[in-house]
């Protein structure tokens, strides 16, 4: 099995990436940003309050998300691989999402961070809102965000280099084949190490 986490700020092209990364290789989309949305269409009681902490442009607390990768990491513990994007976003969710690997043996093998220029986030962000009727992508909630991105997400990949962490940096804002095609090297390198263990 293989663990992946996608690291970038939002619009960075995370989710495009993970979905032809899980269509290519049969690994699990595992998208909070999805799972978050799909709690808010259902209109639960953890669903409202997402919604108005999202609308916000704050972060959804750990406390929660930790409850959801805890029930998915049970459910999809026996996958081919699985593809984590947009998680985890603190310190917290790193170590905790270590631990949770941990208790089924398992460990994250590659973390692909895609670095994107903040003008070129902000306009794929403003485009999104627009194409997809999106309330928590206008200006002021997109630089709220990326606020929290660089205070409480940033210090992530510090964490993953102190814990050696397999990390690659890969150019994000070219096309997105190209980008696919880069990461697919990374990923097919780990596929081969492990056939040869």
């Amino acid at each position: 099995m293989i663990n992946i986490v996608l690291f970038g700020p939002l619009g960075s092209g995370k989710g495009t990436q993970a979905k032809k990364i899980a269509d290519k290789y049969g690994f699990i989309h595992f998208s909070t940003g999805e799972l978050l949305r799909e709690e808010i269409r259902k209109q639960t009681k953890i669903g409202k309050k997402i919604k108005s902490i999202v609308n916000s442009g704050a972060l959804v607390p750990d406390d929660i998300m930790e409850e959801i990768v805890e029930n998915f990491l049970k459910e999809n513990c026996n996958t081919k691989g699985i593809i984590f994007d947009g998680f985890p976003r603190t310190l917290r969710q790193a170590k905790m999402l270590d631990e949770e690997l941990e208790k089924y043996n398992l460990l994250l093998d590659l973390i692909i961070k895609l670095d994107v220029p903040e003008e070129i986030i902000k306009s794929r962000l403003l485009y999104r809102a627009q194409k997809e009727g999106r309330t928590d992508d206008n200006e002021a909630i997109i630089s709220k965000r990326l606020k929290y991105y660089y205070r409480d997400t940033l210090p992530v990949l510090d964490y993953y280099k102190q814990t050696n962490k397999n990390i690659v940096s890969i150019c994000g804002h070219r096309d997105v084949d190209i980008v696919f095609n880069d990461i697919c090297l990374h990923i097919d390198k780990i596929l081969l190490q492990k056939m040869q263990i």
